[in-house]
C-alpha cells in the first residue's frame, strides 16, 4: 500500500506542470504544431521534422515545470510574457515565410539590426497587407486570438460567478491526477527518447566559438533541427554575436594595415572565383565533354596557362572566402580574424577596388552557409575599408555581374583590383543555366552505370560548367585590349559522378583520403595575360609559365597578388608567393586543418 502511494504520488506531481499550466499547454502545443507543420516548402523542403511533435511535447513539459515552481500570484505574469514572446516570434518568423520563403535567418536578424526607423515604417506599409490573412500567417492569428479570447472570458466569468473550474471529490480528483499523471510519464518517456538526438544536436550547435564551426556542424547528417521559431530566433541571436566577436578583431587588424611602398607593377589585377567546379570537368585538365571550350581556346593562344596542382583548404564556401581573403595562412599563429584582408592593402597602396559578388550580398532568404561567408565583407565598417565600389543586387544567372562591371566600369581608376564573384555551379546545377544555353544531354554519356536521374544530373553539372565557361571568356574579353592580368579560382571543387561513384555533391562529414581529395578539393586554378600585359611584364609572363606545376593551396593567393601589383608589406610573405624564388613548394597543405594533401596516397 506505501508503493502504491508513492507511485501515486509521483504521477499527481507528474501531472501537475500541465494541469497549473493547462490552457497555456493546450495553446503553445497548438501553436508549436502548426508552425512545424505550415512552415513547409513543397520544393526546397517538403519534409517535417519527424520528432516535432514528441519534442514539443518535451519542451513545453519542462517549460511548465519551470512556471509551476513560480508562486501562483506571479506565475500567471510569467506565463502571459513567455506566451507574448512565443506568439510574436511565430508571427514574425511566418511572416518571413510567407513573404520571402524563408524561415528566420541570422541575416534577417542583421538586417533588422541595421535598419532605421524610416526604413522600417516603409517596410511595413510596403509588406503588410490584408491578404496576410488568407496565408499561413492567418492561422497562427487565428490561435493567438482564440488564446486571448478564451483568457478574457474564463477570468470574466471567474470573476463573476466565482468558478475556478470542475471540481471532484478529493478521492476521484486524486485517481484522476494519477491517472493522467501516468499517461504523462509514459507519454514523457517515449517522447524524451525520440528527441533525444536532437537534444544533444542543439547543445552542440549553440556552444562552439566561431561561426564557422557552427556552419560545419550544420552540415553533419545529424545536425540539430531548429523545428521551432523561438529556436530559430535563438540560433540567430547567437550566430550574429559569434560574428560580431569575429568583426570586432577584424577591426582591430584594419588599423595595424601598413603599406610601405608600391610600384603599382601591374595597372588592371581581376580576380574570379567561381563555384563549386570540379577540376576533372575541365576539358583544361583533359575532360572528355566539351565543357570548356573557350578556355580551351586561350590556352592555345599561350595566353591562357592553367597550373596542374591546386588545392582549395575547404570544401565550404564560407572557410574559403576568409582563408583567401585574409592574409593568414596554414601554419601562422592566430586565425584568420587576426589578420588584415588583402583588399584593404590594396585601396592603401592606391589601387581602385571593385567588388561584385553574385552570392555574398546580405537577403532574406540568405542561408546561414552565405550569412557565414559574407558577413565580414558586408559589415558595412569593414566594406568601407575594403572596396571603393561594390554591387548592390543579385542574379538569376552570372550574366547579371557583366551588367554589373558595365555599369561600374566608369568608376574605375588608373590602377585597378577586380573581384568577381560567381554563382558558378552550386548546386542545384539546372538552376545555375539558362534554359537556352543548355547543349548537353543525358544521352550524350556513356556511362551504363548510372541511371536516368544521375545521367540527368551530370548533364546538368556539366551545363553548368559550360555556361561558366562562357561568362568567364566574356570577363576576359573586357580586358583583351587592356593591360590586364586575370586570376580565375573556384573556392572549392564538388563530387558529380566522378571516379567511379554514384554520388554527387559534398561528403562533409566523410573522412579525408585521397579520393574525396581529388572529387572536393582539387580545382581549377590558371593565369591568362593580355597581349599588352605579355609585352609590358615578360619577366612576369614568364615566371607564370614556369610555376604551372608548383604545388599550391589558394589561402597564399593574397601573397601572390601583393607581388603582382608591387606592394611592399609588412604583411607580405615571399615563402607564400606562387611566382617567388623562395616559395616554399614543400609546405604541408592542410585540407580543413586536419589532413595534409601532400601526404595522402594518389591512385
Amino acid at each position: 500500500m506505501k508503493l502504491l502511494k508513492i507511485l501515486e504520488q509521483t504521477a499527481s506531481k507528474a501531472f501537475y506542470p500541465i494541469k497549473a499550466n493547462a490552457a497555456f499547454f493546450l495553446f503553445m502545443f497548438v501553436l508549436g504544431t502548426a508552425c512545424s507543420r505550415l512552415e513547409v516548402l513543397p520544393v526546397r523542403n517538403p519534409a517535417v521534422y519527424a520528432h516535432a511533435t514528441a519534442e514539443l511535447f518535451v519542451d513545453l513539459f519542462l517549460l511548465c515545470t519551470l512556471l509551476a515552481l513560480i508562486p501562483a500570484r506571479i506565475r500567471r505574469w510569467v506565463r502571459g510574457a513567455a506566451a507574448t514572446v512565443l506568439y510574436a516570434t511565430a508571427i514574425v518568423d511566418v511572416y518571413c515565410f510567407v513573404r520571402f520563403g524563408s524561415k528566420l535567418t541570422p541575416t534577417m536578424l542583421l538586417l533588422v539590426g541595421e535598419t532605421n526607423g524610416n526604413e522600417a515604417a516603409e517596410f511595413l506599409s510596403t509588406y503588410l497587407s490584408w491578404d496576410l490573412m488568407r496565408t499561413e500567417l492567418g492561422w497562427i492569428l487565428l490561435i493567438a486570438l482564440t488564446h486571448a479570447l478564451w483568457a478574457v472570458a474564463y477570468r470574466y466569468f471567474r470573476r463573476k460567478s466565482r468558478w475556478d473550474g470542475v471540481h471532484l471529490s478529493p478521492t476521484y480528483q486524486r485517481l484522476a491526477d494519477s491517472m493522467a499523471g501516468a499517461v504523462v510519464i509514459v507519454l514523457l518517456t517515449c517522447a524524451w527518447q525520440q528527441s533525444w538526438p536532437n537534444k544533444k544536436a542543439m547543445y552542440r550547435l549553440m556552444t562552439y566559438d566561431n561561426i564557422g564551426d557552427v556552419e560545419h556542424e550544420l552540415t553533419r547528417p545529424d545536425k540539430a533541427e531548429q523545428y521551432l521559431p523561438i529556436y530559430r530566433l535563438a540560433f540567430s541571436i547567437y550566430a550574429n554575436r559569434l560574428a560580431s566577436k569575429q568583426i570586432d578583431r577584424l577591426i582591430a587588424a584594419t588599423g595595424q594595415v601598413r603599406v610601405d611602398s608600391c610600384s603599382f607593377s601591374s595597372k588592371n589585377i581581376v580576380l574570379i572565383i567561381g563555384e563549386s567546379f570540379n577540376k576533372h570537368h575541365s576539358q583544361l585538365y583533359g575532360y572528355g565533354m566539351p565543357t570548356t571550350p573557350r578556355q580551351l581556346q586561350w590556352q592555345e593562344t599561350g595566353q591562357l596557362i592553367p597550373f596542374t596542382d591546386v588545392v582549395s583548404p575547404w570544401n565550404l564556401t564560407s572557410f574559403v572566402f576568409k582563408s583567401v581573403f585574409s592574409m593568414h595562412c596554414t601554419g601562422d599563429p592566430g586565425e584568420w580574424c587576426d589578420y588584415p584582408l588583402f583588399p584593404q592593402l590594396f585601396r592603401q597602396a592606391g589601387y581602385h577596388v571593385t567588388f561584385i559578388t553574385n552570392q555574398f550580398l546580405p537577403q532574406a532568404r540568405e542561408a546561414v552557409f552565405d550569412f557565414s561567408g559574407g558577413f565580414f565583407l558586408n559589415n558595412p565598417a569593414l566594406s568601407k575599408v575594403l572596396f571603393d565600389t561594390r554591387n548592390t543586387s543579385l542574379h538569376t544567372y552570372d550574366e547579371g555581374v557583366l551588367r554589373d562591371y558595365d555599369r561600374l566600369k566608369p568608376e574605375r581608376g588608373s590602377y585597378n583590383l577586380i573581384l568577381f564573384h560567381l554563382k558558378g555551379q552550386h548546386v542545384t546545377y539546372r538552376d545555375r543555366v539558362p534554359r537556352h544555353q543548355r547543349k548537353l544531354k543525358k544521352s550524350d554519356y556513356n556511362r551504363p552505370e548510372l541511371d536516368n536521374r544521375a545521367l540527368s544530373i551530370l548533364a546538368d553539372y556539366d551545363n553548368a560548367t559550360l555556361y561558366n565557361d562562357s561568362i568567364v571568356d566574356a570577363i576576359i574579353k573586357r580586358f583583351e585590349n587592356e593591360d590586364a592580368i586575370v586570376i580565375y579560382m573556384p573556392d572549392h571543387a564538388e563530387e558529380c559522378f566522378g571516379d567511379g561513384m554514384n554520388v554527387f555533391g559534398r561528403l562533409h562529414s566523410a573522412d579525408i583520403d585521397y579520393r574525396l581529395a581529388k572529387e572536393e578539393f582539387e580545382i581549377p586554378f590558371w593565369i591568362w595575360c593580355s597581349r599588352k600585359y605579355i609585352a609590358a611584364h615578360p619577366g612576369i609572363y614568364a615566371e607564370v609559365a614556369a610555376a604551372r606545376r608548383q604545388p599550391y593551396m589558394i589561402d597564399r593567393l593574397p601573397h601572390l597578388l601583393l607581388y603582382l601589383a608591387g606592394i611592399h608589406a609588412p604583411g607580405y610573405k615571399e615563402r607564400y608567393n606562387l611566382l617567388a624564388p623562395r616559395y616554399d613548394a614543400k609546405a604541408p597543405r592542410m585540407l580543413k586543418a586536419t589532413v595534409d594533401y601532400n601526404k595522402l596516397k594518389k591512385r
